[in-house]
This record gives structure tokens, C-alpha cells and sequence, in this order.
């Protein structure tokens, strides 16, 4: 038996525009549809919005997005706060999302694009346990996490 997570985003109003910006940095193929795709009046305020959304790339990357009925205004202002105190990560957010990479050129590739219009939290570099790790807080409200994998051998 094999089963597959994915993230599934709630946005409020910016779900297309986030599909998007994800599709851009880690590639692969979007499928958006509309509350009006699903039956909402055409003119009837929320019919553009995303009822249904997800990037699929063959590297692996998934994540699905919609719109929160009623809910406007952008998400990053109603997402909450990641930060660094005393090194330790302090936050309210619910979860983060992690994109493991193979290699540190692989992960510095995503952590550029993905990090425009960011609020870095721990900039990318190497730790104790990766070669390359790095935490931020997207123009979405979305905070993630970058790492490579690092080669574990049994001691």
C-alpha cells in the first residue's frame, strides 16, 4: 500500500497568484478551477476565485490551493509570524511546508526564486545537520523550510 500527501493551502483571494509563483520557482503543471467553473454565477463576487488548484511537477513537488469562500484581502495578513528568538523558532502558524533537495545548487535555486518577497527567518546555510538549510515566510504567508539531504551513515 503506498499513499501521497500533499499541502493544501488555504488562501484568502491570492490562491491563483500563489499556483502561480510556486508553478514559476519548482515548475510543473497547474490546474485551476473556478467557483464559476463549479456553478457560481459568473457575475456573482467569489466566481473567479479557487475552488480548486494544485501544481504537479515530475521532480516531485505538489501542493494544492483554493480560496477560503468569503475570505479577501490577501493572505499573508491574516497567516501569523515565524521568527528566530534565541535560536529557537517561535511561531503560531499551524505548519510549515519542506522542500528537501538532492543537492546545495538544487536548494539555492529554490530558495532564490521563492524568496522574493520574502521575509527570510533563517537564511540558507549549512547546519549540523545539512549541508544547506534555510527557513522563510513567503509573500503568501506560507513559511518553509529548504534543506538537503543529508548523507546519514550508521555509526
Amino acid at each position: 500500500m503506498s499513499i501521497t500527501t500533499t499541502t493544501h493551502l488555504n488562501l484568502r483571494g491570492d490562491a491563483r497568484a500563489a499556483l502561480e509563483f510556486y508553478r514559476s520557482v519548482f515548475g510543473g503543471q497547474i490546474t485551476i478551477a473556478t467557483y464559476g467553473d463549479f456553478g457560481m454565477p459568473k457575475e456573482a463576487p467569489g466566481a473567479e476565485n479557487v475552488v480548486f488548484g494544485q501544481v504537479e511537477g515530475d521532480n516531485g513537488f505538489r501542493v494544492m490551493a483554493y480560496d477560503i469562500p468569503g475570505a479577501a484581502g490577501g493572505s499573508a495578513a491574516a497567516a501569523g509570524s515565524t521568527s528566530r528568538e534565541n535560536g529557537v523558532t517561535v511561531t503560531d502558524q499551524p505548519f510549515f511546508v519542506s522542500v528537501r533537495g538532492e543537492t546545495l545548487d538544487e536548494v539555492q535555486g529554490y530558495w532564490a526564486a521563492l524568496s522574493a518577497g520574502a521575509s527570510v527567518v533563517e537564511p540558507l546555510a549549512a547546519s549540523a545537520w545539512s549541508p544547506g538549510f534555510g527557513m522563510l515566510t513567503d509573500r503568501f504567508g506560507v513559511t518553509w523550510i529548504l534543506d538537503v539531504a543529508a548523507e546519514y551513515t550508521a555509526g
